[in-house]
């Protein structure tokens, strides 16, 4: 490891019980600073209700009015995830409504790149929608620093992944494909102990500059993208614990592998590249059948390129 990152280690990683409640709102107050939370969300009806619930009662009420905008962006759920999180309390927006003359493309970069059309805080907290047994330190600890310190411009969640009974085994694709990636290619970030967790906040200001992959991509892409733009020490993580959610599939693993390898690629070389794809393998009557789908390979420009949203950011 780097020696810089060793000491970025000691200097930007801190525990959500670093800083107390009442601390972080005084901060809030005295900078006058805004915080939306974003959910975003497909088919979560599961979880999506309690996590919204949780934020509600214990991060926006009279006593600790921490966060200000509590938003389930929905991908097109066919459930009833929008109906759940309205009755929990956020605000649900479709991801098709935002933006209509840019037909949605599949992927959570999508989702996560419309919101920002969606939100008007100063600081934008993403938190995945299947977490179990979510707590609000995973919104607190993650934002925390960001009110406190001006410098700072991104932090992530770092936390524990248990695999069923397993502890440690979640986070597959992050220990195969990311982690040997960012080593290789950034070693600046080699300290980050969850580069591909869902739950991270940022200040608007450095979200809107930033292109989106559009797909699994994102997550990397946005903190390779960060490094460049405000430098390592703008870069954070807090510790929140132990991060439960729902596990994908060998096959959909190996999806997001591959796009996030993508997005790798991409940031490394910037010329011409043939459009990826990836086969996979079923058992079938015959034998193992191919399957073959495209790598999600779009990327959505820096959100202030974007017309509707200076437009809106002016108003």
């Amino acid at each position: 490891m780097l020696d810089e990152v060793e000491r970025w280690l000691k200097r930007r990683s801190w525990s959500a019980d670093d800083r107390p409640l009442d601390r972080l709102l005084a901060a809030k107050r005295s900078a006058a600073t805004t915080v939306s939370v974003v959910l975003p969300a497909l088919n979560e009806e599961a979880t999506v209700g309690e996590i919204a619930d949780t934020i509600r009662r214990e991060l926006m009420g009279e006593a600790m009015p921490l966060v200000d905008e509590l938003v389930v962006l929905d991908s097109g759920s066919t459930d009833r995830t929008a109906e759940v999180a309205a009755a929990a309390g956020a605000t649900v927006v479709p991801r098709d409504s935002l933006l209509p003359r840019l037909p949605a493309l599949p992927g959570k970069g999508e989702v996560l790149w419309r919101s920002l059309l969606a939100t008007s805080g100063d600081i934008v907290c993403f938190i995945d929608a299947d977490l179990r047994e979510f707590e609000p330190r995973f919104v607190s600890g993650i934002i925390g620093p960001l009110l406190t310190d001006p410098t700072l411009h991104l932090v992530k969640g770092m936390y524990d992944r248990p695999l069923g009974e397993m502890a440690g085994q979640g986070g597959r694709v992050t220990e195969l494909v990311a982690r040997p990636l960012l080593n290789l290619h950034w070693p600046q970030l080699a300290g980050f102990v969850q580069p591909l967790g869902g739950e991270y906040a940022a200040r608007r200001s450095l979200l809107e500059r930033l292109p989106f992959p559009v797909g699994y991509g994102v997550e990397l892409g946005l903190l390779v993208d960060a490094l460049h733009t405000v430098g390592l020490d703008a870069l954070g993580q807090v510790d929140i614990g132990v991060r439960k959610h729902r596990h994908q599939d060998g096959q959909a693993l190996g999806r997001m592998a591959a796009a996030i390898y993508r997005t790798a690629q991409l940031r490394l070389a910037r010329g011409h590249l043939v459009r990826p794809r990836l086969t996979q393998f079923d058992r079938g009557e015959n034998g193992f059948e191919p399957r073959t789908t495209a790598v999600d390979t779009e990327e959505r420009p820096p959100m202030i390129e974007v017309p509707e949203y200076t437009a809106r950011r002016a108003a």
